[in-house]
């Protein structure tokens, strides 16, 4: 049997939440990507030995794919990108948080509700980079390739193709519309 509970987060609430961000923010200054990154490392190995509660563990376990993102080099993620993530994964580093994590059952909770707002605020970057490790999988299957030797120009040149192919099966196929021609055609 599971149980199904809501969070209803007032703006009030969600602006709480955005001064934490905000003070993790201002620490990612202070702190070394390899650091940030390492103590997230750390925090999910925490979650793995200590939580139990499968709703804190799943959210948490949402982290890895922003740790993926700042270390996979085919990925090759922009600085503002990687500053985002950066300063997302900065949060977790803080001793300080809402409800301590040493607190059996709850000292997560915190945590995990944060994980969901950051993962909502970062979707756009994890949407482009689960697209990019499925390109690149599929790629290197169908090149024969390991697929460290593809990486993020290679996921744009495809993406670019497929777009120039799409307009030009709109187009009816050849240059302006597949024999026929449009009475507004200027080629």
């Amino acid at each position: 049997m599971s149980l199904r509970v809501t969070l209803e987060f007032t703006e009030k609430d969600l602006e709480h939440f955005r001064n934490l961000a905000r003070k993790a923010m201002e620490t990612t200054e202070q702190q070394k990507p390899d650091e940030i990154v390492a103590n997230a490392h750390e925090l999910l190995k925490e979650v793995d030995e200590r939580v139990e509660t499968d709703y804190i563990r799943d959210r948490l376990k949402q982290l890895q794919i922003l740790i993926d993102m700042l270390e996979d080099e085919g990925w090759g993620m922009q600085e503002v990108g990687r500053k985002r993530v950066l300063s997302a994964l900065a949060y977790f580093n803080n001793p300080d948080d809402l409800i301590p994590d040493h607190i059996p059952g709850l000292g997560f909770l915190d945590d995990a509700i944060m994980v969901e707002l950051l993962c909502r605020e970062l979707k756009p970057e994890i949407d482009a980079y689960r697209d990019f490790v499925i390109y690149r999988s599929t790629a290197a299957k169908r090149k024969g390739v390991d697929p460290s030797e593809l990486n993020r120009s290679d996921f744009l040149k495809r993406r670019e193709q497929a777009l120039l192919a799409r307009m030009r099966r709109r187009r009816g196929g050849g240059g302006g519309g597949g024999g026929r021609r449009s009475p507004f055609s200027l080629f």
